[in-house]
């Protein structure tokens, strides 16, 4: 209503803005009605649908300009701004009287936008398609749902495949083409890879450029760091772990083999190649030794670049390779039979892969391709239910402290309280991510990227473990172990006082044997009753070890993949070992 001085006051239970009821003044001279019903009516239909009125919201008129108007113009603009209300209210009914809602959201809001500002257009027939707008209603109320459960989606188990062998074996190539061949990596992309190896005259070296990302590693045609990817079949998902081959990165590939739950064994059946690794101080040895000394209990032997020309799929130079594998595999603890299978293949071209090889090219070969192996492994199933533990491999700043791992034992869900150990800071869950996606729950095997509150980036170390409240791991400077002395340096003995680098789970950290407590006796595996003060190589020994900072460790017994441990010194790995004691403090 108007007061006596003609200035509208709006009604109590109006709720409008103050700031968008201003229209210019009008002298009565010149007022024109026409012009006036123009102004006072909403700029679009569109407005009107997305709930912004303000061209028909009642006018905050100057007081000079309507006290100038006479008393029956005043009533007609009085009647004209009735009218536009009635307007508002029919337009607001469209669409099953829903867009009061659907004014809450900007998503929507953008979509009814676009289809009622056709209308001036001249096509008013876009705006009888409510399934268009559902469809944003349903985009904008489901889009969370859709990410909280991808784990339950996900049925197919998943395994980590750590890719080990001499250097120039062919272990980055091979990852390359399984994930070109499992639809990872699209054609044109593989063509820009080809000309970029072509110029550096290293044609063959373009599907290692796949897993060798950065600029140091395509040059020197050496993987550096441990390589990360991801494919899947029809019935497992699979995390590729690319080890560098070369002695100087073996600390690099001891962190991948340690997160991994099968091994791909890459040799090169090019004449003298397979010779060089398997030779003592050659990777291939090595890395068989480290990789179940790190808990991969199943070994693929993939016999690569059988179309070399010195091999020409020769079934000779495969058994021979076959027959030297077998017996050292054997020594390192594995059980050929059970869980170690051989299969010839070519990385390069991708003969023997996703499908069997062609019986032209090798018609020897019966047995399954790389694919079909990795498919039928059976590996031990995990206890989701037991206290949660995962080892941080890194952590970064991103929205908050977000730190990656594998999760060795239990579960985790969204807005759990964990503890980080050794330093015992409480933290809260805020998000979890397997690969790219969001999830709400992530079970054992996991490798998994969260973000937590409640400690800083700056204070996580690789090496530190995500650890249930209940059941916390231990965290030491001393524990018993069981080695087992491979190679010492040369005119080494191992006595009290051997120092070494210690490497188990994501810990590397420098250590000390305190103490030889027994020689265990290699044939009936039982103690010696002879007091020693110092071993040699092949020995088995129980000592007492050392470190200077607090680690977090377990019992072999009770979690062999935060048991188990190598030591290392100059760039040799002298002996490996499981934890059998915590020392009393």
């Amino acid at each position: 209503y108007y007061d006596d001085h003609l200035d509208y006051v709006p009604r109590e239970d109006e709720n409008v803005n103050s700031e968008a009821r201003h229209v210019l003044p009008v002298e009565a001279d010149d007022f024109d009605m026409d012009r006036m019903a123009d102004d006072l009516m909403p700029s679009s239909l569109a407005e009107i649908a997305v709930g912004n009125t303000t061209s028909s919201l009642p006018p905050k008129t100057d007081k000079e300009g309507m006290s100038s108007a006479p008393p029956d113009i005043q009533e007609d603009i009085r009647a004209l701004q009735l009218d536009s209300y009635e307007d508002d209210s029919v337009v607001a009914s469209v669409e099953d009287g829903k867009l009061e809602e659907v004014g809450k959201s900007t998503v929507i809001e953008e979509e009814v936008s676009s289809v009622v500002a056709n209308v001036e257009d001249g096509k008013p027939e876009e705006l009888e398609q409510p399934e268009m707008i559902e469809e944003v209603k349903k985009k904008e109320i489901f889009a969370p749902e859709d990410t909280e459960d991808l784990v339950e989606d996900k049925k197919k188990r998943h395994l980590n495949v750590v890719f080990i062998g001499h250097v120039d074996a062919g272990k980055s190539t091979t990852g390359g083409q399984i994930l070109f061949l499992s639809g990872q990596v699209d054609d044109r992309t593989i063509q820009k890879y080809e000309k970029e190896a072509k110029d550096k005259n290293r044609e063959s070296w373009y599907m290692a450029y796949i897993m060798d990302t950065n600029e140091e590693e395509r040059v020197k045609g050496k993987t550096v760091e441990v390589g990360r990817a991801h494919f899947e079949t029809e019935t497992s998902r699979f995390t590729i772990l690319d080890a560098p081959g070369h002695k100087s990165y073996v600390p690099n590939m001891i962190s991948g083999a340690s997160q991994a739950d099968i091994g791909v064994l890459v040799i090169s059946a090019r004449k003298g190649e397979f010779e060089t690794g398997y030779e003592r101080g050659g990777q291939t040895r090595e890395h068989v030794q480290l990789a179940k000394t790190l808990g991969v209990s199943k070994l693929l032997v993939v016999v690569n670049k059988m179309d070399d020309p010195t091999v020409g799929w020769s079934k000779d130079r495969y058994n021979e390779i076959e027959s030297k594998m077998i017996p050292f595999l054997r020594s390192s603890g594995y059980n050929v039979k059970k869980d170690v299978l051989f299969l010839p293949i070519s990385g390069l071209v991708g003969s023997n892969m996703k499908t069997r090889v062609d019986k032209s090219l090798c018609p020897w070969w019966d047995g399954p391709c790389l694919f079909e192996a990795l498919d039928a492994i059976e590996v031990p199933l995990r206890d989701p239910r037991g206290p949660f533990r995962l080892p941080i491999i890194d952590k970064f700043k991103d929205m908050g402290t977000v730190i990656m791992g594998k999760v060795e034992s239990g579960s985790v869900r969204e807005g759990d309280n964990l503890l980080v150990m050794p330093n015992k800071a409480q933290v809260k869950i805020l998000a979890i991510f397997i690969d790219e996606d969001k999830v709400r729950y992530a079970g054992p095997g996991e490798n998994l990227r969260i973000r937590i509150s409640g400690i800083e980036d700056e204070d996580i170390l690789s090496g530190f473990v995500l650890s249930s409240v209940a059941k916390p791991i231990r965290a030491v400077y001393e524990f018993v172990a069981q080695l087992k002395i491979l190679e010492l340096l040369d005119n080494a003995i191992f006595t009290a006082g051997y120092k070494a680098v210690l490497h188990i789970h994501a810990v590397v950290e420098e250590c000390e044997v305190v103490e030889l407590i027994q020689q265990i006796d290699p044939r009936t595996k039982k103690p010696m009753k002879k007091k020693i003060l110092f071993v040699k190589n092949d020995a088995f020994v129980v000592c007492r070890i050392q470190v200077n900072n607090l680690i977090c460790i377990e019992k072999f017994s009770d979690f062999p993949q935060l048991g188990r441990f190598t030591l290392r010194t100059e760039g040799k790995t002298v002996a490996v070992g499981k934890v059998t004691d915590f020392a009393s403090v």
